[in-house]
């Protein structure tokens, strides 16, 4: 068995480590709860069930192709359903499913700790900045 150089035990390391998180759950839900229309959609749909085009004027910021990525995405995840019901035109309903309803809360909680703390957060990285910022020498 060959011998392994210390450089190729670290990049065997981080290889792994990086599985590791790959596979951790609670950094797969954050990963997705940190998609900048996730947490808008789901608060939108907690209002009951809506339309594509109900949540395109809800959710204005947001292109027609990352609506539709999000909402598949999160259909994928087993947080939306989608309902079409044949009409002239087609009609496309997504609604959140029980699951997705049981993820609102931690969502709410985020939410609230947020509000209650971005202005210490604004204010910790103003102090860390002034304290990175190079000086000059006079």
């Amino acid at each position: 068995m060959p011998t392994q150089t210390s450089a190729q035990r670290r990049e065997e390391a981080r290889h792994a480590h990086r599985a590791a998180v790959d596979l951790c759950p609670t950094n797969r839900v954050l990963d997705r709860l940190g998609d900048k229309w996730v947490g808008l959609v789901l608060v939108e749909l907690e209002k009951g069930r809506s339309r594509h085009a109900d949540l395109a004027r809800a959710l204005a910021g947001a292109s027609q192709k990352m609506l539709t990525q999000t909402l598949r995405e999160l259909e994928r995840d087993g947080l939306v359903e989608r309902s079409v019901t044949p009409s002239v035109p087609v009609r496309v309903d997504y609604a959140l499913t029980p699951l997705g309803e049981s993820l609102l809360p931690v969502l709410h909680t985020v939410t609230r700790w947020a509000t209650r703390h971005i202005d210490d957060v604004d204010a910790a990285q103003r102090a860390y900045d002034r304290n990175r910022t190079p000086r000059s020498h006079k």
